[in-house]
């Protein structure tokens, strides 16, 4: 069975998470991905919400492997995000983020590197729509490894990457003392 052939997608702004919906099922919820990545930025965070949003009908269905093919023709891009069948069922609208560095360490010596060769790294997690922009902007920096938020995502109870730089929800006020 051939590949499906995917358009390219070229991004303006590397700095840009790459979002792709491959899943139609649920307007309504692909609107409140939409809103979410949007609210990411707002608050004490003064800058745009800059993601780059793919919504053609040419992706629906596309399976990890065929989008990571696909963006891997984007030598820039370290992360990409699914809105998968997934996403569009579960309340917490979790996205698929596929790791595109994990072939990097295809050119390490073999027998240096032996634990990594037996044990591939991980390649995929689920993420909040909230956390894509610390997810993505850690990666391109290489701040952290793609491992550690596979790490983060296998401590939550939810099993996903949250965004630990969003500013929690108020408690609301603080009890009073007493008299």
């Amino acid at each position: 069975m051939r590949e499906k052939e995917l358009p390219e997608v070229v991004r303006a702004d590397e700095w840009a998470p790459l979002v792709i919906r491959t899943d139609y099922t649920d307007d309504v919820a692909w609107g409140e991905i939409v809103a979410a990545l949007a609210r990411a930025v707002e608050g004490e965070r003064e800058w745009e919400a800059a993601v780059h949003l793919v919504e053609d009908r040419r992706w629906e269905g596309v399976t990890g492997d065929e989008a990571l093919a696909a963006a891997a023709r984007d030598g820039e891009l370290s992360v990409v995000f699914l809105a998968d069948e997934v996403t569009m069922r579960s309340p917490l609208r979790p996205l698929l983020a596929l790791d595109l560095g994990a072939d990097d360490d295809e050119d390490l010596d073999p027998v240096y590197y032996q634990e990594l060769i037996g044990s591939p790294p991980p390649r995929e997690v689920r993420v909040v729509p909230e956390a894509v922009h610390m997810i993505h902007g850690n990666l391109q920096l290489a701040n952290v490894d793609f491992a550690e938020f596979v790490e983060e995502a296998a401590a939550d109870p939810d099993g996903v990457v949250r965004d630990v730089t969003a500013a929690p929800a108020s408690p609301g006020p603080l009890p009073h003392p007493g008299p």
